[in-house]
């Protein structure tokens, strides 16, 4: 089915130039193998990458592996030296990068950076740069918990050009198990998608953003339901822009195959009715809301509380309504507060989602067509029109999830 004529990508909300230019400094620990797949993946998506290796980090990795998977030199103490550059290296490091990350950050560069201290490529890069930095520490337990060293990250990012990831809990190298561990690629490969899109503006920063991601599932024994295809990826898309724009999240989720993001509070639930309480109890603290869930119209009237054999299941399956989760929220809603719905739709995609704009009062919603290739339920990509109270309507061409996501959060921030 091709796409309704009311969907025009050339009217679509323009998209800032995202800036491809990525400098990864590589820190002295045992994460550092990790770093070869992060640079191999940007290289693929069309990132153009450099590295600096510190001096500990050449212990781990060669700068040859990483020269190789990121097609270019990889810069070391060595090149620092040498007087064979037009300009100094550092400068041109920092002119040149949109976004540095550094990644494994020691406790020895954590402190550099905090007091301002400028002692190799690495430490000069950052302060000849003016370009968001992207943080991922990695440490034994007893060394990230030292109050000298929490005190250096709280200091670190005290200062906006920063964004930390924080770390990870789990086996470490030291056979330890606790926190300490690097963020895993696929996770920091987001959050520099995030900071190339936003050129690490916080514009979230204080707010309380509230997300519904994921289908519910409508038992009618303890083993079978009426369900369907959502997967929550649009949801954890949204939780994770939130989060890099500086918000707190809160991510009401069903069923999920994937790991929920360091800093977001997850609540799981499984029905709509769990979804209906909990999202109730965490709206009225609620800056932004987002109803992103694919939550079902309708359930099994009847519940057996054991398995059905065959031979007991009903010819015909009475159904009754659920509860309207977004109408109920927009009649809780206060002047100060947004809400956003999803209108998940085939054919005609504008005209349900504005009548349901207008029906359930909300702010604006996103009207999502599910019947296009690669996009909707289970998709890493999407596209959708966004229309408001105001009338506008503004269509987003097929992008990743994470990109529709942060057009989404620029949108909200025009309704103001």
């Amino acid at each position: 089915m091709s796409m309704p004529s009311s969907f025009n990508p050339t009217s679509q909300i323009p998209n800032p130039k995202l800036s491809k230019r990525v400098l990864i400094a590589v820190g002295g620990g045992i994460a550092a193998y990790k770093v070869c797949e992060l640079v191999s993946t940007l290289f693929k998506t069309g990132v153009e990458v450099r590295v600096i290796l510190t001096l500990s980090a050449q212990k781990f990795i060669t700068p040859l592996t990483l020269a190789t998977l990121s097609r270019h030199h990889a810069y070391t103490d060595d090149d620092f030296w040498q007087p064979i550059h037009s300009r100094p290296l550092h400068i041109e490091l920092g002119e040149w990068a949109d976004l540095l990350v550094i990644a494994p950050l020691t406790a020895n560069t954590l402190a550099k950076l905090a007091c301002g201290m400028a002692d190799n490529l690495l430490t000069n890069t950052v302060l000849a740069s003016t370009s968001p930095v992207l943080l991922a520490p990695a440490m034994n337990t007893d060394m990230w918990e030292q109050l000298a060293v929490q005190r250096n990250w709280r200091q670190l990012l005290t200062d906006v050009r920063y964004h930390g990831m924080g770390t990870a809990s789990g086996l470490l190298a030291c056979d330890r198990i606790g926190a300490g561990r690097m963020a895993e690629p696929p996770e920091i490969l987001t959050y520099i998608q995030s900071l190339l899109h936003t050129n690490g503006k916080r514009d979230l920063t204080g707010k309380r953003v509230l997300i519904s991601a994921g289908g519910t599932r409508e038992y009618f024994d303890p083993v079978r339901f009426i369900g369907n295809p959502s997967t929550g990826k649009m949801g954890l898309a949204l939780a994770q822009a939130a989060l890099h724009r500086g918000a707190s999240v809160t991510l009401v989720h069903g069923i999920a195959s994937w790991d929920v993001p360091l800093g977001v509070q997850a609540i799981p639930v499984n029905t709509s009715e769990e979804m209906q309480q909990a999202m109730l109890a965490y709206f009225p603290n609620a800056d932004v809301t987002v109803m992103s869930a694919a939550v079902a119209d309708v359930k099994p009237r009847d519940y057996s509380t054991e398995k059905l054999p065959k031979r007991s299941l009903p010819q015909a399956l009475p159904l009754e309504p659920v509860p309207d989760i977004v109408a109920e929220l927009a009649k809780l809603k206060q002047p100060h507060q947004q809400l956003i719905g999803f209108a998940a739709q085939t054919g005609d995609i504008v005209t349900p989602a504005r009548e349901k704009l207008q029906s359930k009062k909300l702010d604006a919603i996103v009207a999502n067509p599910i019947d296009q290739a690669d996009s909707g339920f289970g998709s890493d990509h999407n596209q959708a029109i966004f229309l408001d109270q105001q009338g506008r309507q503004l269509a987003i061409a097929p992008c990743t999830k994470l990109e529709m996501s942060h057009q989404l959060f620029d949108f909200i921030q025009s309704l103001r």
